[in-house]
């Protein structure tokens, strides 16, 4: 069903959500199927009824929930959000019971209960539902149609003006969809509510979730299917391995001068690539993406006869191959296709680079495995349902953010912690033993690996019993937030200083090489000042000034002020930055300006493009000689190497019998007295003998290999 069916024909589903609500009476039955009166009073309406359909999942009255929550939490009963934390543990214990069945992603109820535990925890009382609805009531935020397909935007924004009260924040996403392992993660949750959200001023509708839920349901229906068809493929699965995507259609193989269409496949271990024969696929290339075999992923320009003319390719090199892959895949605009393929495979590069890292082993190995293939199975459901990539820091792969985050050590970090905590749990199966600052919700919530498991992807080795081992514990707590939500936390903070920093270079990047190198001499105008004036001092111009310079470095040298010299800038710069700081008094820096560059006509231009090629070309010459005129000065030129040999000898003398500081002041004095009146005849005549001496020396021979000898020497 499109998306305008939705909108049109989803009035039954609005009507739907309505009824469940009025079915969750004030009342309930209790034990004895009397009657007992519901003690909610204060809550809001849509709280009433979430906690209502809980306790009817739970098959427990509300006040023995009130009782088992108090008992179980009561730090938290007695808090001011009281409410609160109460919806977040009815929410939890409920969607512990509705995410067993392997199906529930399918279920309608589940998209409407799940969505209705949001606006549950969004408003829990009535003076909270009251504050919202007198926000509801004002204008709705601008949409910014550049993100997202028009159609996408414009149906969204249809949608919010159908029912733009039934919204959910990012808050309480964030806490509440955590809770279902294939709906979101605790990582990656923020930046799946920012995509979903994108075109509808940063609120979430229920059209929006409810498709995003189907189409979550449709991707992972497609690859159980698939995971069933293995005898179709050209290569045989690994235990605990499973498929994560296919591409049958655009995937083009390079290697080398040869090129192939035929079928890529992504698994939980490695690519396969199984080139198009004339009836069926051939046998399938493998690469393991498990090993450390220093694997590197890039994206590359592609094009005919090895022109860099199209942007839709990606490179895989590693030890195990003897040269570059190219992976090519055909899209007739844009490189989005290429985009999704590059992220996935490089999801499974780096959480394998995690397993490493920290050891991983058994479970502990496959919950992180299905915490990976769940996240790429929610960023196809986006591409597939609204059309769109997320960029590097709104990506909803978990360990690609990891890398690209700031502190996203510790983000994994945490990670590791709470699979440790998962790892003792295991071990110690008469009671949970946590760490002091973690306290899960009363017993194991359901993690990826379960649900994966539950919905029936074999990522578990045949003696691995769920039923009789179910220990996975869930990032959730009532009331609190969880080390990895912290750590998830405290990098987007820093995120958003990096995002700043980035859009100051792109405000301050200029094409034209002219402008840049104008740029650069403005900036280090003071340091060429600086240097000007050291080169006229030592050219003996004023000789007053040059002779009081000179008697300055010899007292520094005598007094052994050198050490000093470093700290004393060091401190000059640190002055000068906090006096600037104080003066500016948190106004912006003042604009730059830049003395624009002549203009130049494009064959002016390329005449200097021209001539900076031919003076690079002749210093590499240069350099390209003087290296061979050392080498045959140290192995084969007997007259000038027996000197050379003795004066070596004695300079390593010097160097042992004379201090450094000596050293030092006869150098400087060397240098800097060159070109004085008195010393400038005699300089200018060793300079001519030290040329006249390097011109005599010959170049080493060289011979250049051809490809057949350089094939044969090795």
């Amino acid at each position: 069903m499109g998306l305008f069916e939705h909108i049109f024909l989803g009035d039954d589903d609005d009507n739907n959500r309505k009824q469940n609500k009025e079915k969750a009476p004030a009342e309930m039955e209790g034990e004895n199927g009397t009657s007992v009166p519901s003690p909610l009073l204060d809550f809001s309406s849509i709280a009433d009824s979430v906690i209502n359909r809980c306790c009817r999942i739970l098959t427990l009255s509300v006040e023995q929930v009130q009782q088992s929550f108090e008992a179980e939490l009561p730090e938290h009963s007695k808090e001011p959000s009281y409410a609160r934390n109460l919806v977040e543990y009815c929410c939890y214990k409920a969607l512990r019971v509705e995410t067993q069945r392997p199906d529930h992603l399918a279920d309608k109820e589940f998209s409407l209960l799940t969505f209705d535990m949001m606006l549950a925890w969004e408003a829990p009382d009535t003076e909270t539902e009251s504050l919202l609805k007198e926000n509801a009531c004002s204008n709705y935020p601008e949409v910014d149609d550049d993100e997202g397909s028009l159609f996408y935007a414009s149906a969204t924004r249809m949608a919010s003006q159908i029912d733009g009260k039934e919204t959910v924040g990012p808050e309480a996403f964030a806490q509440i969809a955590p809770a279902c392992a294939a709906v979101a993660d605790s990582i990656t949750v923020h930046n799946l509510f920012h995509v979903l959200t994108s075109s509808s001023g940063g609120r979430l509708h229920f059209l929006i979730y409810d498709k995003y839920i189907k189409s979550l349901y449709k991707v992972l229906k497609s690859m159980k299917h698939l995971s069933g068809q293995t005898q179709s493929f050209k290569f045989d699965l690994a235990d605990g391995e499973i498929i994560l995507d296919i591409d049958a259609k655009s995937a083009l193989h390079h290697n080398g001068s040869s090129s192939k269409s035929g079928r890529l496949t992504l698994t939980s271990h490695a690519l396969y690539f199984e080139a198009s024969g004339i009836t069926s696929f051939d046998k399938a290339t493998e690469y393991d993406l498990s090993k450390d075999s220093k694997q590197v992923v890039k994206r590359k320009l592609t094009g005919p006869w090895g022109a860099r003319l199209f942007d839709k390719a990606i490179m895989y090199k590693s030890d195990s191959v003897t040269e570059p892959i190219f992976l090519e895949f055909s899209q007739f605009s844009g490189h989005s296709h290429r985009d999704y393929w590059f992220s996935i495979i490089q999801e499974i590069l780096h959480v394998h680079k995690f397993i490493r890292k920290y050891n991983l082993k058994k479970f502990q190995r496959a919950e992180i495995l299905s915490s990976a293939a769940l996240g790429i199975f929610r960023c196809r459901a986006v591409k597939e349902a609204f059309h769109t990539t997320p960029s590097d820091f709104k990506s909803i792969l978990a360990f690609n953010l990891a890398e690209k985050l700031p502190k996203g050590d510790k983000i994994l970090g945490a990670l590791y912690n709470h699979l440790e905590l998962m790892r003792r749990i295991y071990q110690n199966h008469s009671g949970p033993v946590t760490p002091s600052d973690e306290k899960p919700l009363s017993g194991p919530l359901p993690g990826s690996l379960h649900t994966l498991t539950r919905m029936g992807f074999p990522l578990l080795t045949k003696e691995y019993n769920l039923e009789e081992n179910e220990i996975l514990v869930g990032n959730i707590h009532v009331g609190q937030t969880c080390p990895l939500q912290a750590a998830v936390r405290e990098s987007f903070c820093y995120t958003g200083r990096v995002e700043a920093a980035r859009a100051t270079l792109y405000q301050v990047k200029m094409e034209d090489i002219a402008t840049n190198l104008a740029v650069i001499k403005d900036l280090l105008f003071p340091l060429s000042e600086m240097g000007r004036r050291l080169q006229s001092l030592a050219s003996w111009e004023d000789s007053f000034k040059s002779r009081a310079f000179l008697f300055l470095i010899l007292y520094i040298l005598y007094r052994g002020w050198v050490r000093y010299t470093l700290p004393c800038i060091f401190l000059s710069l640190a002055v000068c930055m906090f006096w600037h700081k104080h003066h500016n008094n948190g106004k912006p820096v003042k604009i730059f300006e830049v003395s624009p560059p002549p203009h130049r006509s494009t064959v002016e231009l390329l005449v200097m493009l021209q001539d900076g090629v031919s003076l690079l070309q002749t210093n590499i010459q240069t350099g390209t000689i003087a290296l061979l005129k050392l080498r045959a000065l140290l192995l084969a030129f007997p007259q000038t190497t027996t000197k050379v040999a003795g004066t070596l000898v004695f300079v390593a003398a010097a160097f042992c019998l004379v201090p450094f500081r000596h050293l030092l002041t006869l150098v400087l004095l060397e240098i800097y007295t060159r070109r004085m009146p008195l010393r400038r005849e005699s300089s200018e005549k060793l300079v001519r003998r030290v040329k006249e001496w390097w011109s005599r020396i010959p170049a080493a021979p060289i011979h250049v290999l051809r490809p057949e000898e350089q094939s044969n020497s090795r």
